[in-house]
């Protein structure tokens, strides 16, 4: 299997990935948010992004660190000038988190982080356990689950959709 808390397997991917891995060096995003454990979560990874997909990058914070956090972003260079920059605190889960989101060249950034392992975070767990079905599945159903999310049907809810999950966000946790 990939080992997905590294970036390689990007440089030997598709197009898309081979990019995204050139953005995210170049602007030395992984080096600027490695005390905070980050990992590309999401769709690009496992090939079932569609346009306008974003990277989302998952990261784990101590909220006592926040302003850290938000300081090793802000003045990194990482953040263009003049970029629309927004930030939310959402709770997910009963878990305060972090979300930013910017555009850098032509890729959206969603920066997500929580006070928890990014290997134990939701995003990195449901996209292993795609990733695992996928390979189990094999490429018709990936054009299908493709299919459902240029329709705007997000990802766990199209995977529900093809396997019958009656709580795919809760349900895809046990593959």
């Amino acid at each position: 299997m990939i080992d997905f808390t590294k970036l390689d397997y990007l440089k030997i991917g598709n197009e898309k990935q081979k990019r995204a891995y050139e953005i995210l060096t170049k602007y030395k995003i992984f080096q600027i948010l490695n005390y905070y454990s980050p990992i590309l979560a999401g769709t690009i990874p496992i090939e079932i992004d569609v346009e306008g997909s974003d990277l989302d990058i998952i990261c784990e914070l101590d909220f006592k660190f926040e302003e850290d956090f938000l300081d090793d972003i802000a003045f990194s260079k990482m953040i263009p000038l003049g970029a629309d920059v927004k930030v939310e605190y959402p709770f997910i889960n009963n878990e305060k988190s972090i979300v930013i989101n910017f555009v850098l060249e032509e890729f959206p950034i969603e920066i997500f982080a929580q006070n928890k392992p990014t290997i134990e975070q939701n995003a990195y767990r449901h996209m292993i356990a795609e990733y695992k079905i996928l390979q189990e599945k094999g490429e018709e159903f990936k054009e299908k689950i493709i299919d459902l999310k240029k329709k705007g049907i997000k990802t766990e809810p199209a995977f529900g959709m093809l396997l019958g999950l009656e709580n795919p966000y809760e349900d895809l946790l046990k593959f």
